[in-house]
């Protein structure tokens, strides 16, 4: 072994002690609160990421769409019709607020959405629940935002996890999660005028 690979492997060795020493102390387990948010895209994305991953682990998960419902989306086709019984999938929304253009319609169908969600949260056999784009309903205040967080920390389930995606997620949410990541954008074909992509966007 040449002395550059030498170096490598020891430098190596005393990352992987110093990890391994930081990983012994990480013994707890929960559900956890993680919020998505943030003006770049990817939110919903992830959320459904990891629900491909909690299905491959066995854990029974749901999805409550909110906002979003006017307009069909792969996610949903491919959760209904592949994996119908190990993620339970709701819509309850008619499209973002500018194109329904009836604000306690929005509400009420929020408010919907919302009682759905509470449900397959306490549902002890549902292990973890994506609520998709919730942030947008709270932004406009269509739910109220004590209820959730609180509903959230005092109800969840211990080991059950939910995600909430969306932008601009409320401070009282941030500081309630367990797990908080942004999404910056830096570039989108939108501002050169590309409509949203099948398969990427939706």
């Amino acid at each position: 072994m040449d002395e550059t690979a030498e170096r490598h492997k020891l430098k190596m060795q005393k990352i992987k002690a110093a990890r391994d020493r930081i990983l012994e102390t990480k013994t707890e387990e929960k559900g956890l609160i993680v919020v998505h948010t943030g003006p770049g895209k990817g939110k919903s994305s992830s959320g459904f990421g990891m629900v491909m991953r909690a299905i491959a682990w066995g854990i029974p998960c749901a999805v409550v769409q909110f906002i979003k419902g006017g307009r069909e989306s792969g996610e949903a086709n491919f959760l209904r019709d592949r994996f119908a019984d190990e993620c339970r999938f709701f819509i309850s929304g008619e499209g973002f607020t500018w194109e329904t253009q009836d604000r306690d319609r929005d509400i009420a169908m929020a408010r919907k959405g919302w009682e759905t969600a509470k449900e397959q949260i306490l549902d002890p056999e549902i292990g973890f629940v994506l609520l998709d784009e919730i942030n947008i309903a709270l932004r406009y205040d269509y739910l109220d935002i004590d209820e959730v967080v609180d509903f959230l920390l005092t109800q969840k389930p211990a080991m059950t996890h939910v995600v909430l995606t969306g932008r601009n997620a409320k401070p009282e949410l941030i500081e309630a999660a367990d797990l908080v990541t942004e999404m910056t954008l830096v570039k989108h074909p939108f501002r050169d005028g590309v409509k949203a992509q099948k398969g990427i966007e939706y």
